[in-house]
C-alpha cells in the first residue's frame, strides 16, 4: 500500500508531536530518580493506549487499511524492541553505566534512532518504488535473519565482540564510557533496523505509517525498560516468536505478486503468532522445574 498522507504539513506536524512526547517522557517520567516498577507499568500502559489511539486518527486522515497497517507494524516493532532492550541492558552492564544515567542515555539513543530510522525508511521506500526486485531481496534477507534468530546465532556473544562496541571504540577510542555506550546503542539500533524496517515494508510501503509506528514503538522504551527484565524472564520463546513473525512477513513479501494478503489478515496472523509464543512460554515454564533458574541466568547477564 502506498502513502495517502503526504505533503510537508502532516509530516512536520507528526514530527513536532513526537518531539513533544519525547520531552514529556524525559521531563515527567521519574525525573532525577530511578523509576519504580509500578511507574513503569503505568507509563507502559499509557504509551500503549496512546500508540493504538493513533490508528483511528490515521483512519480519518487516510483510510481504514492504513490504520490497520500502522497497527500491524507497531505490534511488530514493539515486540522486536524487547530484544533490543535486552541488548541495551547488556551494553549498560558492560560499560558500567549506573541506573541514574541509563534513562538519559536511552532518551538520546531513541532521539538519534528516530532520525536515522526516518532516513532509512525514506531511502527504502524510494528504492522499492524504483526497483521492484528490492522486495525480493528484503524477503530473502528477512528469511535469513529469521533463521539466525531461531537458531540463536549471536545470542550469547560477548558485548566486546559485537559490531556496536567495536565500531564505537573505533569512532571514539578515548571517549568516556557514557559516550561509548551511547554510540554503541545507536549502532545497535541501526543493526536492529535491518530486521524491523524490512519487516515493516512487508506490511506497507507507506513511509509515514512506518515511521509513525517506529516512533511510537520507540517512545515507550524508557518505561518498558523498567519492566524488560521480568518480560524477558517470562517470555521464554521470545526469540523463536520473533523469528516466526519475521519468517511470516518474509513469505508475505515474496508471494505478494502472486497472492495478496490483506492488512486485516496480516494483523491477525501477527497477533496469533505473538499469542501462541506467550502461551507456549507459559506452558513450557509450568512443565520445566528448572525454568526459574534458566530465566534468572539470562536476566543476571544484564545486572
Amino acid at each position: 500500500m502506498t502513502a495517502v498522507i503526504s505533503g510537508p504539513l502532516p509530516i512536520l506536524g507528526a514530527a513536532a508531536v513526537i518531539v513533544g512526547l519525547l520531552l514529556v517522557d524525559l521531563l515527567l517520567f521519574a525525573r532525577g530518580r530511578e523509576p519504580t516498577f509500578r511507574e513503569g507499568v503505568a507509563w507502559s500502559v499509557g504509551w500503549l493506549v496512546l500508540s493504538l489511539a493513533v490508528a483511528p486518527l490515521i483512519a480519518v486522515l487516510d483510510d481504514s487499511a492504513a490504520a490497520v497497517d500502522y497497527t500491524t507494524v507497531y505490534l511488530i516493532e514493539r515486540t522486536l524492541s524487547l530484544d533490543n532492550l535486552f541488548v541495551f541492558l547488556l551494553l549498560f552492564a558492560y560499560f558500567g553505566i549506573g541506573s541514574s544515567e541509563r534513562p538519559r542515555l536511552l532518551f538520546w539513543g531513541i532521539a538519534l534512532a528516530l532520525v536515522l530510522r526516518g532516513a532509512a525508511i525514506l531511502g527504502g521506500t524510494a528504492l522499492i518504488e524504483r526497483f521492484h526486485i528490492v522486495i525480493y531481496i528484503l524477503g530473502v534477507t528477512l528469511l535469513f535473519l529469521a533463521y539466525r534468530m531461531f537458531k540463536g546465532v549471536g545470542h550469547d556473544q560477548d558485548p566486546e565482540q559485537t559490531l556496536a562496541v567495536r565500531m564505537a571504540r573505533k569512532l571514539r577510542p578515548s571517549a568516556s564510557p557514557l559516550a561509548l555506550c551511547l554510540v554503541s546503542i545507536v549502532v545497535a539500533d541501526i543493526a536492529f533496523a535491518i530486521d524491523s524496517i524490512p519487516a515493516a515494508f512487508a506490511i506497507t510501503t507507506d513511509a509515514f505509517a512506518i515511521w509513525m509506528a517506529n516512533a511510537f514503538a520507540l517512545l515507550g522504551l524508557r518505561a518498558l525498560f523498567v519492566l524488560v527484565e521480568g518480560l524477558i524472564r517470562r517470555f521464554r520463546f521470545l526469540d523463536e516468536t520473533i523469528a516466526v513473525v519475521l519468517a511470516i512477513v518474509a513469505v508475505k513479501l515474496l508471494i505478494e505478486d502472486l497472492v495478496h494478503i490483506g492488512p486485516v489478515v496480516s494483523l491477525g496472523i501477527v497477533v496469533v503468532a505473538f499469542a501462541i509464543g506467550m502461551i507456549a512460554s507459559t506452558i513450557a515454564d509450568r512443565r520445566d522445574p528448572d525454568a526459574e533458574a534458566k530465566r534468572a541466568e539470562r536476566a543476571a547477564r544484564t545486572a
